[in-house]
């Protein structure tokens, strides 16, 4: 159990003088690389965080930087109020699942939970204790005495899993765990994960690129691009409420569909949506966003997620496109379309298709959207005009 703080984080990769290309993503400055900027972060005790985001975001980065394998260039790092900049990894009373399991091959199942308790000189009983308790916790008693190779991916995951919580860690950090793994067995070792953490007091650090591992299993979310935190929430707050497009393409399976629009604003300063020749009216929350930021008329990016739009005929609020692709997913139809110069996914329930026309490639499209739905980004920064006040402005 342990509270964890970042403060100003920064992680600086030197300049090697070799002349090779840098990398065009991340900031480079006359110290070098900065894979981590300005990280900021409380992770209240027994919280499970997520950080996500592309590969070379620097989540892995962050997550070593925590373990003590990376040192941190800038910031301070404490656990339980101690600062930990320069305390040994061994010392934190941190454990660490690894992508790759990192099993000792000539070793039993049992061996390998046992290790980092021998190397403690705990006693003999205790660990016989602690390991028995955490095969079944993880449902692996019955491969104690089998070795790795032995073993399915999945199975090999619980190994150091359970290798990790018989140290009982005050921080459990994992390291995109589940990226090896077939997507059935993601989706069971995710379930298994959630009931884990359910059984278990500690505080959770967990590192991965898929979104829905994110979803699922955080109670706050971290999402990263290029070394920089894009948003900290809630998974519904960060689906409901993106501050940017980022963010808002990067939640959500399939992506937000993204248009060029215009918002307009009356005289009476009533703000819509206009996209193509269809006009979508906005309600009072998001005029009220968007007034208390003095959001003024302007070109704008239109995003709405694809389970939002409808093939309803509303008069003036119609968009037109072109059907690409007709996907079956059983309970929904997924209709890729190319709309305004621009491809999108519209998902439609299966029972509402039935009776109607159905739509194969080529075919010609309507749909309309409520300005409930509507995300309405800036055209040259990409932030979500309702929450930034780095917009043109009257």
């Amino acid at each position: 159990m342990a509270t964890v703080s970042l403060r100003h984080i920064v992680k600086i990769y030197p300049n090697s003088g070799d002349g090779k290309k840098k990398p065009t993503n991340l900031k480079v400055t006359e110290e070098g690389v900065l894979a981590v900027q300005d990280f900021n972060l409380e992770i209240a005790d027994q919280e499970f965080i997520v950080l996500v985001g592309p590969s070379g975001c620097g989540k892995s980065t962050t997550l070593r930087m925590v373990a003590g394998l990376e040192e941190i260039s800038k910031g301070e790092l404490y656990i339980d109020d101690k600062l930990m900049n320069d305390v040994a990894p061994k010392d934190r009373d941190i454990a660490m699942v690894f992508q790759n399991y990192a099993l000792y091959p000539h070793m039993t199942v049992r061996q390998n939970m046992e290790f980092p308790l021998k190397l403690r000189k705990v006693p003999k009983d205790q660990i016989d204790k602690a390991v028995d308790q955490a095969a079944e916790i993880l449902g692996i008693t019955q491969y104690l005495e089998r070795k790795p190779k032995a073993l399915s991916g999945g199975q090999r995951q619980r190994v150091a899993i359970g290798r990790a919580i018989v140290r009982e860690p005050k921080v459990l950090l994992m390291d995109e765990p589940l990226s090896n793994l077939d997507a059935k067995l993601r989706n069971q070792m995710r379930a298994e994960i959630i009931k884990l953490r359910q059984r278990i007091q500690t505080t959770f650090i967990y590192v991965t690129h898929d979104q829905t591992e994110a979803m699922t299993l955080g109670d706050r979310i971290v999402i990263m691009k290029d070394g920089v935190i894009q948003q900290i929430g809630t998974p519904q707050e960060v689906y409901d409420n993106p501050v940017n497009i980022f963010v808002a393409g990067f939640i959500g399976v399939p992506q937000m569909n993204f248009y060029d629009g215009k918002l307009l604003k009356s005289d009476d300063g009533k703000y819509c949506v206009q996209v193509e020749d269809a006009v979508i009216d906005l309600p009072e929350d998001k005029q009220k966003n968007l007034a208390d930021h003095k959001v003024a008329a302007q070109d704008i990016t239109v995003g709405v997620r694809p389970d939002h739009i409808s093939l309803k005929e509303v008069p003036g609020k119609m968009v037109k496109g072109t059907v690409d692709v007709s996907e079956l997913m059983g309970s929904a139809v997924h209709l890729h379309i190319n709309a305004l110069g621009k491809d999108g996914v519209i998902i439609v329930p299966t029972l509402d298709l039935k009776g109607n026309k159905s739509y194969t490639m080529g075919s010609p499209i309507e749909f309309t959207f409520g300005g409930n739905v509507t995300h309405i980004f800036a055209k040259e920064s990409g932030k979500n005009l309702e929450y930034s006040n780095d917009t043109v402005q009257e």
